[in-house]
């Protein structure tokens, strides 16, 4: 379930459980839901499972500066496709390689599938002739935080997050 704030702005993704305690005790309302979907029965209520909830009261959250480099983030960011053939990526790449004084950053590491990772090695891409077919950039933007841990995003949920996710 996607949590937004009073002001619409995406803030988390949820639990069924905890959303349908924010529903049920009125600390949000639904603001997406799925009338032929899954519905909670308690023994005085019952609830339809929602999708997108928004709080009642406004939740002042901290600045956040960069977008944290995890590894599901960079599979999200590069469509777990790989940098160098296209292919399904499974693992990741340091474009410069760490033993080479390569950083673990974002503009520095980029999805790959196994055969490239194994073949490029320890390899500059000058070294191999290889190019990258997108230039690895930091992704922006408060959706990012979000969809870095959720692997089953919800399509109803891209309206409310901003950007293109």
């Amino acid at each position: 379930m996607l949590l937004l704030n009073t002001t619409f702005e995406p803030l988390t993704a949820l639990p069924l459980r905890r959303a349908v305690v924010l529903v049920v005790c009125g600390k949000a309302e639904v603001v997406h839901g799925d009338p032929t979907g899954l519905v909670v029965h308690s023994a005085a209520h019952s609830v339809a499972v929602p999708s997108v909830i928004r709080l009642s009261s406004y939740v002042r959250v901290p600045y956040r500066g960069r977008v944290p480099l995890t590894r599901a983030g960079l599979m999200h960011r590069d469509r777990y496709r790989c940098a160098y053939c296209g292919g399904r990526a499974e693992t990741i790449d340091h474009v410069i390689p760490r033993s080479r004084g390569g950083q673990h950053t974002w503009q520095n590491c980029v999805a790959c599938c196994a055969k490239c990772n194994h073949r490029k090695a320890d390899k500059m891409l000058t070294e191999l002739g290889w190019r990258l077919r997108v230039v690895p950039t930091a992704p922006r933007g408060p959706h990012w935080r979000l969809l870095a841990g959720v692997t089953d995003a919800d399509p109803l949920w891209l309206p409310y997050l901003g950007e293109a996710a």
